[in-house]
């Protein structure tokens, strides 16, 4: 057996052990985010620790447990906190939780970030709906011996985010009076945030906003066949778009602040996911 297969099945034994809840709707919270598991309707949660070969997040405002439960009458798992390459794991750890959530149940998977604004018509705060992404230096998880069980060899990219879903969204956003922004977002490695020659690059290229996560696991879901949407809250402008500095509080901050708009867009949105 594919020893990444093997590990992962080993996790969701573990899950089992503990746990027989199948949720339909995947979430992973992002830098700030957190507290957003809060509004669930907990069934049951599970520590990181708690889970054999389990990856652990290392990083201020990711805290490290699955939370099972009822956003409305929809059964989800949230991700409370995600890992990154960029803490030293190997990419297949960083997508481990992804292909968890899939093989638990999940149909939808509803990632969301932290990023910095690379278009000049973002603001601090907003919301961004991933419509694509470019992935930068960060290698692609399906490296390696295809695992057959999960999917195909050479997966089709044309429509990573479900448009279905972004229909939702949108339609959400504007019956809530929430401002969304679209564009494509691209995943450097990290954790230094990047140059502004680097930010030249990335616009250069068509790029909206740019993180340090989610297209790796973007790419792992839809090598499962999952649905997949996601939302960036856009926490700062990009280096050299401004002449302020970049730190880890200023997003989290931004996060924090965004947090009950952004509540009220996810909740409201994974509603209408249990009738698709």
């Amino acid at each position: 057996m594919n020893p990444i297969y093997e590990k992962l099945t080993r996790c969701v034994e573990c899950v089992r052990e503990k746990t027989d809840f199948v949720p339909k709707v995947a979430i992973v919270l992002g830098s700030g985010l957190g507290d957003y598991a809060n509004d669930i309707e907990v069934a049951c949660e599970i520590d990181y620790h708690d889970i054999e070969g389990f990856p652990v997040s290392t990083v201020p405002g990711h805290s490290g447990k699955f939370i099972f439960g009822y956003v409305g009458e929809v059964p989800v798992v949230c991700m409370k906190g995600r890992v990154h390459y960029y803490e030293g794991y190997d990419i297949s750890d960083v997508v481990l939780p992804t292909r968890l959530m899939k093989m638990l149940g999940a149909e939808v998977l509803f990632l969301t970030n932290a990023s910095g604004g690379l278009n000049s018509n973002f603001s601090a705060g907003d919301f961004m709906m991933l419509t694509d992404h470019i992935a930068c230096f960060a290698p692609n998880p399906l490296i390696g011996p295809n695992i057959d069980e999960l999917g195909t060899r050479f997966p089709d990219m044309t429509h990573v985010y479900d448009t279905d879903l972004q229909k939702i969204i949108e339609e959400t956003a504007a019956s809530e009076n929430i401002k969304l922004q679209k564009g494509v977002y691209a995943q450097l490695t990290g954790p230094s945030f990047e140059s502004p020659a680097e930010i030249r690059m990335l616009r250069t290229l068509g790029v909206d906003a740019v993180g340090m996560s989610t297209v790796v696991e973007a790419i792992v879901a839809n090598h499962m066949g999952m649905k997949i949407c996601c939302i960036s809250c856009v926490c700062n402008l990009a280096a050299g778009m401004t002449d302020n500095p970049l730190t880890h509080a200023e997003v989290q901050e931004a996060a924090n602040e965004a947090a009950p708009k952004f509540k009220k867009l996810v909740t409201e949105s994974v509603k209408k996911f249990g009738q698709i």
